[in-house]
């Protein structure tokens, strides 16, 4: 079941493309996004929904990836109503549909980088802080938060369009059950193979694996992951934790004893649904919510 209810989680949101000059690398064979009730597939026209939070004081923006394994986005429960949780909270969403195995790399990278960016050069127009935006990721959508929080400085987010003079840096991280390391002996072996292919180099490897790209410029982090999930082992979670702390950035982590994937916005996950609360907690001890309102 969902976390909240179906009339607040159907707020319509506003649809906004992110390359309006033309998707850089556009296949010829570009048709349609296959977008269903729950999921959506084949993007090759990636965009974010925007959920305004209604705060009139502006306030922090989050761009949130959905998880997938790279081959579909999980739309509803890893996107929209955890648009609907931000709202609650008073913060703005973006739900990020972006780029995955049809593309490769780096299009994940360029589309979630365009997002923080397009989000940051309209703060105003978005009624939300240029110096609080965030982004949330959920399994391989995690790893594409965590791309944003490592690599957002790197020449593969760029794309050579005067947007990339904004900064791309979120200023806060927040990973849910991520993929991190592309490693055989962590990595989610499906999410690499999606993404990068069947024998990618160890360049490649290497350079995806986001928990190798730590420095003390990282943002700060929240993580959850369950220890009991058979997906994507709780190890990617504390191997990036460890990395953070060993480079001095302030970062919080909360492992359930049980938390099977993809527990999302679920009630039936049991404890590990408190994550929520637990997030709001942290965002609100950073600074990032602009008043104690409802958490779940």
């Amino acid at each position: 079941m969902p976390l909240l209810s179906t009339a607040l989680a159907a707020a319509q949101p506003t649809v906004i493309p992110l390359w309006p000059e033309g998707v850089p690398g556009l296949r010829a064979d570009a048709a349609p996004d296959k977008d269903a009730p729950l999921y959506s597939s084949a993007v090759h026209h990636p965009s974010m929904a925007f959920y305004p939070s209604g705060n009139n004081a502006g306030s922090t923006a989050v761009v949130v990836c959905p998880g997938g394994g790279y081959v579909r986005l999980s739309m509803q429960n890893e996107g929209r109503d955890v648009a609907a949780w931000l709202n609650s909270i008073g913060v703005s969403a973006f739900v990020l549909k972006y780029r995955m195995k049809e593309y490769g790399p780096p299009a994940p990278l360029q589309d979630v980088l365009r997002a923080i960016r397009t989000v940051r050069a309209s703060a105003d127009k978005f009624g939300v802080r240029a110096d609080r935006i965030g982004v949330l990721g959920f399994s391989a959508g995690g790893h594409v938060a965590s791309c944003a929080a490592t690599l957002f400085n790197t020449k593969a987010g760029r794309t050579g369009a005067p947007p990339d003079a904004t900064s791309a840096r979120p200023d806060f991280a927040m990973l849910v059950y991520p993929v991190i390391s592309m490693r055989d002996d962590i990595g989610h072996l499906g999410s690499r193979k999606n993404f990068l292919g069947k024998k990618p180099s160890d360049a490649l490897i290497a350079f995806y694996s986001t928990d190798e790209h730590i420095t003390p410029d990282t943002p700060p982090a929240f993580l959850v992951s369950g220890s009991d999930d058979k997906i994507v082992s709780v190890q990617n979670c504390i191997r990036f934790y460890l990395a953070l702390r060993r480079e001095g950035v302030p970062a919080e982590m909360h492992l359930y004893q049980n938390g099977t994937h993809g527990f999302g916005m679920k009630t039936g996950a049991g404890n590990a649904a408190t994550w929520t609360a637990r997030c709001a907690d942290w965002m609100r001890a950073n600074g990032w919510l602009p008043c104690a309102r409802r958490d779940r």
